[in-house]
């Protein structure tokens, strides 16, 4: 080995011994830009105490839903609708973008066998031909900018992971929020039915009398005005009904089984049973929202691009090194003696870019802001979900069994309003007064009952549950 080899491999052996050196900013995990516990609307009065057992409170969808008609369309949920798919895609794409960058900081070994004839001045042929293990263009990463896009990538596979989990989740939530619509509907739908069958019957009776002169054009009008109002609400249901069920088809993925479709019953809604949860701390939301995990792993993303960006201004060494064989003549190749290496190091040292390396600084840097801006917004929108749920929780509690006792009042009142009209003692209009009432409050009962059981699907979504 001569003196120029040796004063050019000292320099490169300390290259490649400092490779490990980086630029990349150290990642703080930001505090948590909101309140250290849930606001007093939500209602979670012993928020101390449910934070000890919150952590492992939720249970996986399978514990926290226990019919099994509803397990069984979540099931086919996951295995066919098609935006779970492309999120597998994506994360099948972010993995192959890892490996990618991971294999950057290794050198790439192939095989080449190279040959030329070139005239020469005497006016023959000079013939060269050459063959052996090539490794060319490797990158030294002295300043670390191939281990920053190595950890961008990751933290974008990462970031890709927790997206295809926060996807679970809600196509848990959302297939059985559509399943309780659809049997919202179905109760509705039934109630609807009954009121209009009792009102034809009513008016029919009313039509009789007017034309015997009995009741007056007045209580006639009032009675084709509830008949007509009941088949509004007929028409508006089965209208409901059909998209309700065409946006939880295209969750499921296909179409909705027959056999389900006849399982609908309107006393499923009421029948249900879910198990009560634990908020905890607004601080658990952290680790247990995979959102937040998403924004936060694209925050480190871009923490690493910064680095990959602080190491384009300084130089960038490149190593293109062979050993192999060379000869004059094809047939001498790989002999005895003809065998040799090279090495040929490459340093280029940015001077003049036009601020193209600045440019790419200064783009990092607010992408990083922007990142940061948008972790700090998924947690605030976090809080938001829980706390509105939390609050959701208390209050439809209480409005649920207040509409349960108007409704049972209104039944009791047209009765007693029936039991007078045929008596002589209530008007006509008194009964079909309290009618009206009835239905409404029946209608109001479901569609509060359908709410109160959105709304704790939507806490267990909202603190992370449904994976």
């Amino acid at each position: 080995m001569n003196k120029t080899s040796s004063t050019l491999l000292g320099p490169l052996a300390a290259a490649l011994f400092l490779s490990g050196c980086s630029l990349m900013p150290a990642y703080e995990r930001p505090a948590a830009p909101v309140p250290a516990q849930w606001p007093a609307s939500a209602g979670a009065a012993d928020q101390a105490a449910a934070a000890a057992t919150a952590a492992d409170a939720l249970p996986d969808w399978q514990g926290f839903f226990g019919d099994a008609t509803l397990r069984q369309l979540i099931d086919t949920a996951l295995a066919q609708n098609r935006d779970l798919r492309v999120a597998a895609f994506n994360l099948e794409q972010a993995r192959a973008q890892l490996g990618l960058r991971r294999a950057e900081q290794w050198p790439g070994v192939g095989l080449g066998i190279n040959g030329s004839r070139t005239p020469n001045n005497s006016g023959g042929i000079t013939s060269n031909y050459s063959g052996g293990l090539l490794v060319t263009a490797y990158e030294l990463d002295f300043f670390g900018r191939v281990a920053s896009l190595k950890e961008q990538a990751l933290a974008q596979y990462l970031a890709s992971e927790a997206g295809r989990q926060n996807l679970r989740i809600s196509l848990v939530a959302g297939v059985a929020q559509s399943w309780l619509a659809l049997l919202a509907d179905q109760a509705q739908l039934e109630l609807a039915r009954q009121t209009l069958a009792t009102r034809e019957a009513s008016l029919g009776l009313i039509r009789l009398r007017f034309e015997h002169g009995t009741t007056s054009a007045l209580e006639l009008s009032q009675a084709e005005s509830l008949v007509e109002n009941a088949r509004v609400a007929l028409a508006q249901f089965e209208r409901q009904r059909a998209q309700d069920e065409n946006a939880l088809a295209l969750l499921l993925g296909q179409p909705l089984d027959p056999g389900l479709r006849a399982e609908l019953a309107p006393q499923q809604l009421s029948g249900l049973q879910l198990p009560t949860l634990a908020a905890g701390l607004p601080s658990q939301l952290l680790t247990r929202r995979p959102d937040i995990v998403q924004a936060e792993q694209q925050l480190i993303a871009a923490n690493a691009n910064i680095g990959a960006a602080r190491a384009a201004f300084f130089p960038r060494i490149t190593l293109t090194t062979g050993i192999g064989s060379a000869s004059s003549e094809l047939s001498g190749l790989f002999k005895d003696g003809s065998w040799g290496f090279t090495l040929a190091p490459q340093l280029l040292l940015p001077i003049f870019d036009a601020g193209r390396n600045q440019a790419g600084l200064d783009a990092a840097r607010a992408g990083r802001e922007a990142a940061l801006a948008q972790y700090e917004k998924a947690i605030q929108s976090a809080f938001r979900e829980v706390a509105d749920a939390l609050a959701g929780r208390e209050t439809l509690a209480r409005q649920l069994q207040a509409q349960q006792a108007q409704t049972a009042a209104d039944q009791r009142r047209l009765e007693l309003t029936e039991l007078r009209y045929q008596h002589g003692a209530a008007s006509q209009l008194d009964w079909l007064d309290a009618q009206r009432s009835l239905f409404a409050s029946q209608q109001a009962l479901t569609q509060t009952r359908l709410a109160w059981w959105q709304n704790q699907i939507a806490l267990y979504k909202a603190l992370g549950g449904g994976a």
